[in-house]
């Protein structure tokens, strides 16, 4: 375990075995109670709610979706075409990719149960805040025309389906997702297994260390570029925090890859105009940028 390529090896294989075995179990676990919740059901409920109550339970159900970003712009277009307020539509937007129930049991697993919880209310938190900000600004004309006139089906059976039914979609729901992320999560746990073994300690420090100003401000910029999910970010996450980079930085990093990924803002840029996208961006920026000092800052606290 002594030779960088052994512990390169090790980290690999233990990540692998570790994050697939909890992927695929949460994922079918989550997804039986998700059966229950199919999008027209949570359009419904949600079109019972106004202001920020409204906002809260979008963040909350938006916990209990497994999309990334980009899967989440249909359902932010459906939501908007049923006529649900922009801050409703963006707090689910927020909240979507960037908290779930499975991430929570992988952040608990990797760090602890009181930065995983943590991360669940900051999380939320940001996607109340943003929404509403964003529902301040009555900003409905910066969002494309089409939007609008989107179809929406009414049909789901209020999720009445039988036990068979609910057992195959969550069979479904693991082999679709597995399949979509399994290349990210590989990719991630490579980076992380080459953080940890081959990048020396002084140069990520220099770069992200916990007494660096400029650390979460770079590891937001960071993530931005990047199209992962929290599974695929959680082992560079872990290994840059073994190095000695901040919690707060590192949850930051994760924060900008899940919500602000590239890909993402572009498919978001095609549903509404500029002006909204740059307000967006910025709130969400802002956001991560204060939640990564917050932790920093309590990190004795929290570890």
């Amino acid at each position: 375990m002594a030779n960088r390529v052994a512990g390169s090896v090790h980290f690999f294989i233990y990540d692998v075995i570790k994050i697939f075995i909890l992927l695929s179990v949460l994922i079918f676990s989550i997804s039986y109670v998700q059966s229950y919740f199919p999008p027209e059901r949570t359009r419904r409920i949600l079109g019972q709610r106004k202001g920020v109550g409204a906002n809260t339970l979008a963040a909350f159900l938006g916990t209990l979706t497994p999309f990334c970003s980009c899967s989440s712009i249909p359902l932010f277009i459906g939501f908007t075409s049923a006529g649900l307020p922009l801050s409703v539509t963006f707090s689910f937007l927020i909240s979507s990719p960037l908290v779930d129930l499975a991430s929570v049991i992988l952040l608990a697993s990797i760090f602890n149960w009181t930065i995983a919880l943590s991360y669940v209310v900051v999380g939320l938190i940001l996607a109340v805040l943003g929404g509403t900000l964003i529902g301040s600004l009555r900003l409905e004309s910066q969002v494309e025309a089409f939007v609008f006139q989107s179809p929406v089906s009414d049909h789901d059976n209020d999720g009445k389906i039988s036990r068979e039914e609910r057992l195959i979609y969550a069979r479904e729901q693991v082999l679709d997702i597995v399949h979509r992320v399994w290349l990210f999560v590989l990719i991630g746990i490579g980076i992380g297994a080459a953080i940890h073994n081959w990048i020396p300690e002084s140069c990520i420090a220099s770069t992200l260390g916990q007494d660096r100003w400029r650390s979460v401000f770079v590891a937001t910029v960071a993530g931005v570029p990047m199209y992962a999910d929290i599974f695929g970010t959680l082992p560079i996450a872990e290994a840059l925090v073994q190095k000695g980079v901040g919690v707060g930085t590192a949850l930051a990093f994760i924060m900008s890859v899940t919500a602000l990924s590239l890909p993402s803002v572009i498919m978001l840029k095609r549903v509404v105009k500029l002006p909204l996208l740059v307000i967006f961006i910025a709130i969400v920026t802002v956001g991560i940028i204060v939640i990564g000092y917050v932790f920093n800052s309590a990190s004795q606290l929290l570890i």
